[in-house]
C-alpha cells in the first residue's frame, strides 16, 4: 500500500488556523443533513469536494492537524450563518467552496482514488452518473 506524502501545514497560514478552529463545531450528523437537504443547489462540485474532506479525514492514517482542517472546512459548510447565506441565488454556496478548496489546497495529498472513488459512489445517487 503506497503511503501518502507527508504534508505539513502552511506556516501562520489564516486560512488554515481559521479552519482548524472551527474544526470543533463539526458534526458528522449535520454534514450528511446539509447534503441531504441542499446537495442538488449547491451543485455536483461543491459536494464534491466536501466529500472528499469527509472521507479523507476518516482515514486513519491522515495526521490530526489535515483532520482539524478538513473538519474546520466542513463545519464552515454546515454552519446555518456564514459569509453569504446560501439560500441565495447563485452566489449562495460561494464562500463555502472557498473554505473547502483552502482545506483542500492544504490536505490535498490525503485525498487519495480510494477517497475519490468513494465520493464518486455517493455523488452518483444524488447527482446520477458523471458525464466524464
Amino acid at each position: 500500500m503506497r503511503r501518502a506524502p507527508r504534508i505539513t501545514p502552511a506556516s501562520g497560514s489564516h486560512d488554515g488556523e481559521h479552519l482548524r478552529a472551527r474544526a470543533r463545531d463539526f458534526s458528522a450528523p449535520a454534514f450528511w443533513q446539509k447534503l441531504a437537504r441542499f446537495a442538488r443547489a449547491a451543485g455536483r462540485e461543491l459536494v464534491e469536494k466536501a466529500l472528499w474532506l469527509y472521507y479523507a479525514a476518516e482515514r486513519p492514517d491522515v495526521p490530526r492537524w489535515a483532520k482539524l482542517t478538513m473538519w474546520g472546512a466542513l463545519a464552515y459548510f454546515v454552519m446555518p450563518v456564514d459569509a453569504i447565506p446560501d439560500l441565495l441565488p447563485g452566489v449562495g454556496y460561494v464562500d463555502d467552496l472557498g473554505a473547502l478548496a483552502a482545506a483542500l489546497a492544504t490536505v490535498a495529498g490525503y485525498v487519495d482514488e480510494d477517497v475519490k472513488a468513494r465520493a464518486r459512489e455517493r455523488l452518483s445517487t444524488w447527482f446520477g452518473p458523471s458525464l466524464n
